[in-house]
């Protein structure tokens, strides 16, 4: 008669083992036939970049629009002409239009703007172009950095996914192994449900860094505006090595000025001055001056040339109730916001390369330490407890304990190298400066 204790365990093998069965075609068949990658390089990532990123076409539309501002601002006005037909009379030229009895005026105007007002309507456009200009290349600036974060988060996610299948493959071969020493009456059946417990584990998580390399390549595919090829990219870079050798410098303020956001502000700011220039110049009078020429009908005989006349106007304006103060007051306030949003993206770049800095430096130091001290001595305990374990002279649990601590410290070594290479791009990206 079998024991309590025993039909439970047996119980537990029976529900492990149903368990990996239902799961185990699931996994093979999702490994099966995977698609064949797309090795991409960060260089290449980005080329693609330039021509496919939404952001920055949007950007080069802005730019574009801007520049025909400057198109707007330089025209010049348009002279207007005017017919007038007056003193018919109608008691006689009745009939076709040519045969009436009229006087006749034509008369052409055209406005003279004065105190410079056209140049000042061009250098305000010309700065919103090279605020526009700047623009792009921040939008540029921050959408390359964006994709180097998430191409080295698709790096570190085919790293798990690596690790993980490993330690499933590990497990597996360790259920194996176990399962042939239990039927060889040299093993606990007790050690053979654990160890299936551990491989379903694995197995879960090797899937669920599946579900992260997916969505890692989705994020890289829509940066670069290649969709179709979303489920196949594979980062194929190293990590990088090392950080710059001025990584630790405090940040000049000339290059913080070259920044673009910074050179941005800065035309906007340009721009708002002569806006309050040109606000200012609307007290300047404008003149309008005309031309025409007339035809009376009888033709007088004082007038000569047959009876046509010839005249000229001249009109100005008279500012007797509003002298565009709204004009001015909107102008200088334009101008006073756009030098505080200069100040304050001052303050914003030199924030970002000291916090830059601060984490590269520090992601730096995690890596090595990982990589260098953690990483070797995990790996050294585990392969120690693996030979134990063959020889009997360590329990399970250690066996399982050391495979978890090694595990979790190699994926926390990959996720410092991954941070490590973000923190570098995010540095470089806070120093980048667009020359005029």
């Amino acid at each position: 008669m079998v024991s309590a204790p025993m039909d439970a365990c047996r119980a537990a093998l029976f529900a492990v083992c149903l368990v990996s069965a239902l799961s185990s075609p699931a996994r093979a068949q999702s490994t099966a036939s995977p698609a064949a990658e797309a090795p991409l390089t960060l260089a290449d990532a980005q080329t693609s970049l330039e021509t496919g990123n939404r952001e920055i076409i949007a950007a080069r539309r802005a730019l574009d629009v801007a520049a025909s501002g400057v198109i707007i601002a330089g025209a010049r006005p348009n002279p207007t002409v005017s017919a007038e037909w007056t003193s018919t009379t109608p008691s006689s030229g009745l009939g076709a239009v040519r045969n009436k009895q009229f006087d006749s005026v034509l008369h052409v105007d055209q406005l003279v703007e004065r105190g410079g007002k056209r140049e000042l309507r061009i250098a305000t456009a010309d700065a919103l172009v090279q605020a526009a200009r700047r623009d792009l290349a921040e939008v540029r600036r921050q959408q390359r950095l964006a994709l180097e974060i998430a191409y080295y988060d698709l790096k570190l996610a085919q790293e798990k996914l690596r690790i993980q299948n490993d330690t499933a493959l590990l497990q597996q071969q360790s259920v194996n192994a176990t399962q042939r020493r239990f039927e060889a009456g040299d093993a606990a059946e007790s050690e053979v449900v654990r160890l299936r417990v551990e491989a379903l584990r694995a197995a879960n998580d090797a899937r669920a860094a599946e579900a992260d390399l997916i969505r890692a390549r989705q994020d890289v595919a829509i940066l670069i505006g290649q969709e179709g090829k979303a489920g196949a990219l594979a980062a194929v870079d190293d990590w990088p090595a090392a950080l710059p050798a001025d990584a630790a410098a405090e940040p000049d303020p000339a290059s913080i000025e070259a920044r673009p956001d910074v050179r941005a502000a800065q035309a906007r700011v340009d721009s708002a001055e002569q806006a309050r220039e040109l606000a200012r110049r609307l007290l300047t009078r404008d003149v309008t001056v005309g031309a025409q020429v007339e035809r009376l009908f009888p033709p007088d005989p004082g007038i000569g040339f047959g009876g046509t006349g010839y005249g000229v106007s001249f009109s100005v304006p008279l500012f007797l109730r509003y002298g565009f103060e709204g004009e001015v007051a909107q102008a200088e306030a334009q101008l006073t916001s756009a030098m505080a949003a200069r100040d304050r993206q001052v303050l914003i770049a030199s924030a970002e390369v000291r916090r830059a800095r601060n984490e590269a430096v520090a992601a730096a130091e995690r890596k090595r330490r990982l990589t260098e001290e953690l990483l070797p001595r995990a790996k050294r305990a585990m392969d120690a407890a693996e030979f134990a374990y063959q020889r009997g002279a360590t329990p399970l649990l250690d066996l399982l304990d050391a495979r978890r601590t090694a595990r979790a410290i190699e994926l926390e070594a990959a996720t410092a190298a991954a941070d490590f290479a973000k923190a570098r791009s995010a540095l470089l990206a806070s120093r980048t400066v667009d020359r005029p």
